[in-house]
C-alpha cells in the first residue's frame, strides 16, 4: 500500500457564485494533490460547500427563493469552475448531503453521551457575516462591528446547547506548542497562541431552527435547535470518508485517510479550524490534521475588491481570463505571484507580464528552441548524446539548478511555498537557454565533425525540457502535457519518482514534433 496523502479546501458558503478566493485556495490543494499522485502517493482530495447558517437563508430571502434552491444552482457555479480550472478532487461534499447531516447528528450523539455538551444560555454578539460569536472586548474594540466586513453586530440572547470548548483549552495550546507544523504560517500559529492564552469560553453549538426557516441539521436530542453551522460544516472532513459509521453505504469509504495531511484555508476562517476543530477532535478521542495552513486574502488592481469598483475577479472574469490566455496561465500565475501565506494583489499587467516573459519567453521558447533544432539537425529524432549525464560545460551549466529542484521539491510543496518551487523550475529553463547560447549548437551545425557535440548539446536540452514540465505538471497539467506531447511523451508517462526526475530518462530516438507555440506571446 502507498503512502496516503489527504488533502482539503474549505467548504465554501453558497450565498454566492465563486470568485479568486476560492479558486486560489482550490488551485493549490489541487497542485499538492497531483504532485503527491506524481510522487506516487495514495492521494484523498476533497472539497465541497457549506449550506447551513443564516448568511445562507437571509441571501435565499433576499433573491426571492430557499435555501435548497439556492444552494443547488450556485453549487453548479463552483463545480463549472472547478472544471474550468482542471481541478481534479476525488470528491465533492455537500452539508445538505443526508450522508452529512446524519453523522453529524451522530457526533452530536457522542459528545452528549460523554457529557461534552450541555444547555445553558447565550447572550452576546454575533458576526453574522462569519456566524461568529465575538466576546464583549472584542465587540468593542472593534465599535460593534465585524473585524472582517465592517457590518454591524448583532444582539443575540436565546437559550443554547454548548460544548465545553474551554475543557481542552490547555491541552490545545500544549499540543499547538509542541507540534511546529500544526497552524502554518508562524505568524499565524503565533496569533492562535496569543489569542487561546487570553482564555477561551464554552462554545454554543446550537440555533433555534424557527430563525433559520427549518434550514439546517436539527440537533438530534432536542429538535428544535439545529447544529451551529460551524460544528457542522468542520465535521466535513470527517463525513466525508465515512466517519463516524452509521450504518449506510458510505461508513468507512475512505476511513484510511484520517488524519488529514493538510487543510488549506483562508486567514479569515483560522480560529475556527485551529480551536474548534482539534477541540472538537479532542473531545471524540481522534487524531488531529498533521497541518492547517491558512493562507492570504487577494486585492485587485491595489485595492480591495469590490463589484462597484469594477476590480472584482469574479468566475466571469477568471472565465474571460482563462478564454484569452488558458486555465493553466491563471493557475500558474496565482501560486507564483506572491509566496503563499502572504497577501496579493491581482494585476491584469503584473499577470500579462509572467505570461510572456516567464511562460512564452522562458519556457515556451525553450520548448521551441530544442524541438527545432532536433528537427533540423536529427530528422526530428532526439539523439544519442556521447554521454547520458552532467560532465563538462553541462554540469557548469545546469548541475546546481537540478540538483535544487530535485532535492528540494519535496520540502517546498509540504511547505506550501508554490513561488520557490515555481522560481527553482524557472531557474533550470533559464540556465538552459544561457547553454544554448553559450554553445551555440546553431553554430556548430556548420561543422561536420561536431555531430556528435551538438547530439549531446540537444539531448542535454530535451531532458532539461522533459524535467521542468515533469515538475510544472501538478501546476499546469495542460500545458505540460502538451508540451510534453511534443517530445514524444505521452501525460501517462509522467511521475516525479527519483527514478523518473533523474537525468538521463529520455530515450534516443524518439520523434519530436513541432512547430511549437505552447505560450503564444500577448500584447
Amino acid at each position: 500500500m502507498s503512502e496516503k496523502f489527504y488533502v482539503t479546501t474549505p467548504i465554501y458558503y453558497v450565498n454566492d457564485e465563486p470568485h479568486i478566493g476560492h479558486a486560489y485556495t482550490t488551485i493549490a490543494a489541487d497542485v499538492l494533490a497531483r504532485y503527491h499522485r506524481l510522487r506516487g502517493r495514495d492521494v484523498f482530495f476533497l472539497t465541497g460547500t457549506d449550506e447551513h447558517g443564516i448568511k445562507i437563508v437571509k441571501a435565499a430571502r433576499e433573491k426571492g427563493t430557499t435555501p435548497a434552491e439556492l444552494a443547488d444552482s450556485v453549487v453548479v457555479r463552483f463545480k463549472e469552475l472547478w472544471k474550468l480550472l482542471n481541478i481534479s478532487n476525488d470528491d465533492f461534499i455537500r452539508t445538505s448531503q443526508q450522508r452529512h447531516e446524519k453523522r453529524v447528528q451522530e457526533i452530536i450523539r457522542r459528545l452528549l453521551q460523554q457529557d461534552e455538551i450541555y444547555r445553558g444560555k447565550y447572550e452576546g454578539w454575533y458576526d453574522e457575516g462569519q456566524e461568529e460569536f465575538v466576546t464583549d472586548f472584542t465587540a468593542a474594540q472593534n465599535n460593534y462591528k465585524s473585524a472582517i466586513s465592517g457590518k454591524p453586530l448583532v444582539r443575540y440572547s436565546e437559550e443554547s446547547w454548548f460544548f465545553r470548548l474551554s475543557k481542552w483549552i490547555n491541552r490545545l495550546i500544549e499540543y499547538i506548542e509542541s507540534h511546529e507544523r500544526f497552524i502554518l504560517p508562524e505568524s499565524r500559529r503565533n496569533e492562535i497562541l496569543s489569542k487561546l492564552r487570553q482564555g477561551v469560553g464554552d462554545l454554543s453549538i446550537s440555533r433555534q431552527i424557527a430563525k433559520l426557516d427549518g434550514w439546517g441539521v436539527p440537533m438530534p436530542n432536542d429538535p428544535e435547535h439545529s447544529v451551529y453551522v460551524w460544528i457542522d460544516a468542520l465535521s466535513n472532513y470527517i463525513t466525508a470518508l465515512g466517519i463516524p459509521e452509521i450504518g449506510d453505504e458510505f461508513d468507512g469509504k475512505a476511513s484510511q485517510y484520517w488524519p488529514a495531511d493538510i487543510h488549506l484555508i483562508g486567514k479569515d476562517i483560522l480560529w475556527f479550524h485551529a480551536v474548534y476543530w482539534p477541540a472538537l477532535l479532542m473531545a471524540l478521542e481522534m487524531p488531529l490534521p498533521e497541518t492547517i495552513f491558512a493562507h492570504g486574502w487577494w486585492t485587485s488592481e491595489g485595492k480591495k475588491m469590490s463589484k462597484s469598483l469594477g476590480n472584482f475577479i469574479s468566475f466571469d472574469t477568471i472565465e474571460q481570463i482563462c478564454t484569452d490566455y488558458c486555465p493553466d496561465a491563471f493557475r500558474y500565475f496565482l501560486l507564483r505571484e506572491v509566496p503563499f501565506g502572504a497577501d496579493g494583489d491581482f494585476s491584469l499587467n503584473a499577470f500579462k507580464m509572467r505570461y510572456n516573459n516567464e511562460l512564452a519567453n522562458d519556457i515556451g521558447n525553450l520548448l521551441s528552441r530544442t524541438v527545432n533544432m532536433i528537427g533540423r539537425y536529427f530528422d526530428g529524432k532526439i539523439p544519442s548524446p556521447a554521454q547520458r549525464e552532467l560532465i563538462g560545460i553541462e554540469a557548469e551549466f545546469l548541475s546546481e539548478p537540478l540538483r535544487k529542484l530535485q532535492s528540494q521539491a519535496d520540502d517546498m510543496i509540504t511547505d506550501c511555498k508554490f513561488s520557490d518551487y515555481i522560481t527553482a523550475v524557472l531557474d533550470l529553463t533559464t540556465a538552459t537557454n544561457r547553454y544554448i547560447d553559450k554553445t551555440e549548437p546553431f553554430k556548430l551545425a556548420r561543422q561536420p565533425d561536431q555531430q556528435e557535440r551538438i547530439a549531446t548539446i540537444l539531448y542535454t536540452c530535451a531532458e532539461m525540457v522533459r524535467l521542468a514540465l515533469f515538475y510544472l505538471t501538478p501546476f499546469m497539467p495542460d500545458k505540460a502535457a502538451e508540451g510534453l506531447a511534443h517530445l514524444g511523451i505521452s501525460q501517462d508517462q509522467v511521475e516525479l519518482t527519483d527514478e523518473a526526475v533523474e537525468f538521463g530518462q529520455i530515450r534516443p530516438g524518439m520523434g519530436v514534433s513541432g512547430p511549437v507555440s505552447l505560450f503564444p506571446r500577448k500584447i
